[in-house]
């Protein structure tokens, strides 16, 4: 492939003529499609309850279900993208990722839905490697940007699954199909999407600016001691006490939103009695948010970071954390359901903001362990949403779940401020910036 060995230090949207952009792309094109079938089954569990006949507790053993796995999948991606590279890593994901997705369209029982919805939760950990290869491709001064808009163009496929796929049910269902069967047909759409991206991330992508890792190391110009990478990549994460704060912030805003995902079309048809179709248009809004606002908080903590620097990310981070967890209480009374969209649209805002600065973050919380950092924190965001899960089971209803995640989350709001860098740290970190600004104005010169 033709490949500049530097990373990128501004992103040409419309260009897919360097491998940055060809990782940009294809990478928020993939996790969009991981998203869309992550979720796919949610907004039919109203169909999927009444033909299993399932229960309050085994609907939210499924939600948690989802999510659980991802947590350790998450957590083993980063290293493993330090050791064979994104591109290999996103497509074997792909493909196993696709399996289950097929295997839920089959089941057959509370049993076997359970268990394959468990599986279903491994492409989750799609993120962490969207994440791990923009941070590879781009430069300081604009890495926050890439960051925050691959992931939320690729969480926009939660938003989209809430949409289509009542609409895909009932075009299957107009053919003729019987309901019960249709919604399995509906379910293998995802699935085959998943196969056709990772024919697509082989083909066009490439490790970083440089290659591929297996080439580089072979050449001698990385260094071929693979596995050793790996594990120390995650050790000196798991040291680093900045890890853990954004491990806090990620799960109150990755893991609110994945949560969301998973109950809010339910909770607009139980307390609001809208349709199938109504309750998932007015639950994708939620996800479609993510098409332009976690771009928007990477956008804005790169602006800061130029006059404030790592500091004044922190506290971007912190002021986007307690706007969630004030929306969120206000989503939680909300008595009508033109009131509860506005309100869910306003924590959502600011949900999907957080989410991208929290990941303008990430890239420099530790350099030498970029694989074992972005993954931890990424499992933040699915200890959260199972955290959710559970606080689910334990509350009366939904309302009153609502109403204590927004107290939780707003309290989470105090680790991003906890996210402070030594003055060498930060000077180090400059350097870079500058740099980059400098390697820009000399290629636009």
């Amino acid at each position: 492939m033709n490949a500049s060995p530097t990373k990128a230090t501004s992103i040409q949207l419309f260009s897919l003529s360097t491998p940055q952009m060809r990782a940009f792309h294809l990478s928020w094109l993939a996790f969009f499609v991981c998203f869309f079938a992550w979720f796919a089954c949610a907004p039919l569990m109203p169909v999927i309850k009444g033909e299993f006949g399932l229960n309050k507790d085994q609907i939210a053993n499924i939600n948690i279900a989802a999510v659980a796995v991802t947590i350790i999948i998450r957590l083993i991606v980063g290293p493993l993208c330090d050791r064979y590279g994104p591109r290999r890593t996103y497509v074997g994901l792909l493909l196993l990722g696709a399996l289950p997705v097929f295997g839920v369209a089959a089941a057959q029982s509370y049993g076997s839905f359970l268990f394959f919805r468990l599986l279903i939760g491994s492409i989750g950990a799609s993120f962490v490697i969207t994440q791990y290869h923009t941070s590879v491709m781009f430069a300081p001064n604009v890495v926050g940007t890439a960051n925050a808009a691959s992931a939320g163009w690729g969480n926009a496929g939660g938003g989209a699954t809430q949409a289509l796929m009542p609409l895909i049910l009932a075009a299957i269902v107009s053919l003729g199909v019987e309901q019960t069967l249709g919604w399995r047909y509906a379910l293998l759409v995802p699935g085959v999407l998943m196969l056709v991206t990772a024919y697509l991330y082989w083909r066009y992508t490439q490790d970083s600016p440089a290659g591929n890792y297996a080439t580089l190391r072979a050449s001698g110009l990385m260094p071929d001691n693979a596995k050793k990478v790996a594990w120390d990549s995650f050790k000196r994460a798991c040291a680093n006490y900045r890890v853990w704060m954004l491990f806090v912030t990620y799960g109150a805003c990755f893991g609110v939103e994945i949560f969301i995902h998973n109950i809010v079309a339910s909770y607009y048809v139980d307390s609001f009695g809208l349709s199938l179709k109504t309750a998932g248009l007015a639950a994708g809004s939620f996800g479609l948010l993510a098409l332009f606002a976690r771009a928007l908080g990477g956008i804005v903590s790169d602006r800061i970071a130029r006059a404030k620097g790592l500091d004044g990310r922190s506290v971007w981070l912190f002021v986007l954390i307690v706007g969630e967890g004030l929306g969120l209480l206000w989503f939680s009374q909300a008595q009508s359901v033109t009131l509860a969209v506005v309100a869910m649209l306003t924590f959502g805002l600011c949900t999907h903001m957080a989410c991208g600065a929290t990941y303008s973050l990430t890239p420099f919380i530790d350099r030498a362990a970029l694989g074992g950092v972005a993954g931890i924190i990424g499992a933040g965001g699915n200890v959260g949403a199972v955290a959710a899960g559970f606080l689910m089971k334990a509350s009366a209803d939904t309302q009153q779940c609502l109403f204590v995640l927004g107290i939780i989350v707003t309290l989470s709001a105090l680790c991003a401020i906890a996210v402070r860098f030594s003055a060498e740290h930060k000077a180090r970190e400059e350097a870079l910036y500058q740099q980059a600004l400098r390697d820009r104005a000399g290629l636009a010169a």
